[in-house]
């Protein structure tokens, strides 16, 4: 009968300002109330105070901004979870003013970009991106071998920001006998490469340049004119960072008149918008922000944004908090 049927647990309602990628949204679908405002015909805001006044817990995709005036159209908000590492798009001391607790994606990505970052440095020196280019148009026949590239063992590599991401860079480079130093907030006193304080004199003693450090008001433009300046003449740069970690008007300017050897980027200012300088540039390897991307970290992600909300409905901590 009717009244004998179980009916299942309400769902908690989970709010998404943007559609996330769709194997994550059948994920979350299985387990919570879906609150989707591009299924609405109503106006974002709208539909914010109509169908989403209620939710205490969100879930930003794509970078997507959370400031204080986010915060006002959402008063019942108290948990947010963004599946990046880096959380610049969040205003996070106004939700500590407002007691709503951030969540990222923790090191989940981690081992991942440090491949990535290895591989472009790898590319550009050995020039392997244009060499297959060579091959395609047709060129070896014509012009005869390729010039040669540059090997990387032996080459010193100053990492900014010895974090998850840039340890683990540095242990990868050491396999290929690369001599590591660094840059970071403060000295680690458990590594055993050098510290250098400022950037400008780790890009002098260096030949190649990775940058992994956080996107924040004191490494906006991290690297500038002076550093590339110091970094010199045969000098490389890999980003696997955030795009405004360098300045490219001055990277485009360096480039262009040889005053430093090549680049690897993964990441840019105005994503997915990329300077049509870089685009003739056979020095220069680019990739759309794709160095945290494998299917294996994908399915990680979704399992820890899950866990994550889940722990905030259950009133436990969550498993990767982050604060101001």
């Amino acid at each position: 009968m009717a009244g004998d049927e179980r009916r299942p647990p309400e769902l908690r309602p989970l709010l998404l300002l943007r559609r996330p990628p769709s194997l994550l949204l059948s994920c979350l679908a299985t387990r919570f109330h879906l609150l989707k405002p591009w299924d609405s015909p109503l106006p974002l805001p709208a539909f914010l105070s109509a169908d989403a006044a209620s939710a205490e817990a969100l879930l930003i995709t794509g970078l997507a901004p959370v400031t204080a005036a986010t915060l006002d159209s959402l008063p019942s908000i108290r948990c947010i979870v963004t599946n990046s590492v880096g959380v610049n798009h969040i205003d996070l001391s106004e939700c500590a003013r407002r007691g709503v607790v951030v969540a990222n994606a923790g090191t989940v990505f981690s081992e991942d970009v440090a491949d990535y970052a290895v591989g472009l440095l790898i590319d550009v020196l050995r020039r392997v991106s244009a060499a297959d280019q060579y091959v395609r148009r047709g060129l070896w026949p014509i012009t005869g071998d390729y010039p040669l590239g540059s090997k990387l063992g032996g080459k010193r590599v100053g990492i900014i920001g010895l974090g998850n991401i840039g340890s683990r860079v540095a242990k990868r480079l050491e396999a290929f006998g690369c001599t590591i130093s660094y840059n970071s907030r403060t000295k680690k006193p458990s590594v055993p490469y050098k510290y250098y304080p400022n950037v400008c004199d780790l890009a002098a003693d260096t030949d190649a340049l990775v940058v992994s450090c956080s996107l924040t008001s004191k490494t906006h433009h991290i690297i500038n004119k002076d550093v590339l300046s110091a970094l010199g003449k045969q000098g490389i740069i890999i980003n696997i960072g955030r795009g405004e970690l360098i300045d490219e008007e001055e990277l485009i300017k360096c480039l262009m008149n040889g005053d430093i050897k090549g680049a690897g980027l993964d990441v840019f200012k105005n994503e997915p918008l990329v300077s049509k300088e870089f685009l003739s540039m056979n020095n220069v390897v680019l990739s759309p922000h794709s160095a945290v991307y494998t299917n294996e970290a994908i399915q990680d992600l979704n399992h820890l944004l899950i866990a994550n909300f889940e722990a905030f409905f259950s009133g436990r901590p969550l498993i990767t908090p982050v604060s101001a």
